[in-house]
């Protein structure tokens, strides 16, 4: 059975990750009455924002090409920066692919950053088509994206510094709101933002302070998104992990982790390792459709239903002499071990029979895991040895040198471990269960 928000929380404080669980709470949505959906605004906007990932690189030929239903998105037409949100040339347009100005040179920002498919149509499309099955009601969904390709938070913050190009992202978003919000009302329409999705991480892959940066992000957009749109309810942030830059990366573990600190705010998708990778990097356009179709999961969970969603998260580790258990949070159960993907770690001899899962013992020492089994809502890393007080305990977050029998051409780091849940995506029809986060823990 999947656990109960309080036994989540308990397992949580055990495990000494987060102390703020104990007074946050679920994203509070209100359901309209006879419905059960949190539907505040005929127009629910979406700001992505990011980096490579987030405009789309190497996913082309973009292939959301027409709107099955009645989502948007803002045109700019030909319009040069800095771009007046009143100008009269701005119209709302259908949403398909590309979502705003192809980019014509590197580096790049609004209003030309677009490199391919993104993960907006998708996304979109995927939670119309959830409202409209649960509740008849139609969903429109308003996506902008302003990430800028290659480029770290310190280009995507309130009042970045501007090189070049470079810096424009949180300003874009103000302007694209404030159009959005102005057309909205020509039209008779309600709007305000529902969600930020950050799709990011690789260029701050050593940056130990990015929770705090991602955090503050998504302070300041909470501050000045509603000043504009006059919404009272909350946005939620949705993150999902970057798998791809430095061994034990300190934005992959912020990507989990702001999830666990901020629960009521902020949340993480799971990884992306399981996605179609053009090289190891970036998606192919079929994997950007299936991140956006899970973005649209979550957002119909959270925004939309007011459920507490989390990812498939480790909640607690225990420790009997070599014996190691992991327990998860996890969303559908059971857990299983995929079989689809070749075996993680086919050159480290010491875990190629973890699954994924990596052990290190107090001085750094790679211990040899002999097996793993899952039993109930726990993983039970037998090694072949104590690996004695302070140890670790990691999954995917160390990658091969040689990149071996990876899911994906490229693929650097991933793991076998998931769940059960039936979601399948609606715009691409693939199944989408809820693959572990990558994750580094303290062993008692």
């Amino acid at each position: 059975m999947r656990p109960t928000k309080e036994q989540f929380i308990r397992a949580m404080k055990t495990a000494g990750l987060c102390a703020l669980l104990a007074t946050s709470s679920a994203p509070a949505a209100t359901p309209n009455p006879g419905t059960g959906v949190n539907l505040p605004w005929d127009w629910s906007g979406v700001i992505g924002t990011g980096q490579s990932l987030a405009v789309g690189e190497k996913g082309r030929p973009v292939l959301s090409r027409s709107q099955p239903y009645h989502n948007l998105k803002l045109s700019t037409g030909h319009l040069p920066w800095p771009i007046d949100p009143n100008d009269t040339n701005l119209t709302m347009v259908p949403l398909v692919e590309p979502i705003g100005r192809y980019s014509t040179n590197y580096p790049s920002s609004w209003p030309d950053n677009i490199a391919g498919e993104t993960p907006h149509s998708a996304m979109a499309n995927e939670i119309t088509a959830l409202v409209r099955a649960a509740s008849g009601r139609d969903f429109i969904g308003v996506h902008e994206e302003v990430g800028e390709n290659g480029q770290g938070m310190i280009y995507l913050k309130k009042n970045a510094r501007h090189v070049g190009v470079n810096g424009r992202s949180y300003e874009a978003a103000m302007i694209e709101t404030k159009a959005i919000t102005r057309l909205a009302k020509a039209a008779g329409k309600t709007y305000g933002v529902g969600a930020i999705i950050l799709t990011h991480g690789e260029n701050d892959a050593g940056n130990k302070d990015y929770e705090n940066g991602l955090y503050q992000l998504w302070s300041d957009y909470n501050t000045d998104l509603p000043a504009i749109t006059g919404q009272k309810q909350k946005i939620q942030m949705i993150v999902s992990q970057q798998n791809s830059c430095n061994d034990r990366s300190p934005s992959t573990l912020a990507q989990w982790k702001i999830g666990v600190d901020h629960p009521a705010d902020i949340v993480c998708s799971g990884p992306k390792y399981q996605y179609p990778s053009a090289e190891g990097i970036h998606l192919t356009a079929n994997g950007y459709r299936e991140l956006g179709e899970k973005y649209g999961q979550i957002y119909y969970e959270r925004v939309v239903l007011g459920r507490d969603w989390q990812p498939l998260q480790p909640a607690r580790v225990e420790r009997q002499g070599a014996v190691i258990t992991v327990h998860f949070q996890v969303p559908v159960a059971p857990l299983v071990w995929d079989t689809t993907f070749e075996p993680p770690h086919p050159s480290i001899e010491q875990w190629k029979n973890g699954k994924g899962f990596e052990v290190n013992a107090a001085g750094g020492d790679r211990v040899t895991i002999a097996s793993v089994a899952i039993s109930g809502d726990a993983v039970i890393i037998n090694c072949a040895s104590d690996p004695g007080s302070g140890a670790r305990v990691g999954y995917a977050m160390v990658g091969e040198k040689v990149r071996m029998g990876a899911p994906f051409k490229g693929t650097y780091r991933w793991g076998l471990l998931r769940d059960s849940d039936p979601f399948i995506g609606a715009v691409t029809g693939k199944a989408q269960p809820n693959y572990s986060v990558a994750f580094e823990m303290p062993v008692p």
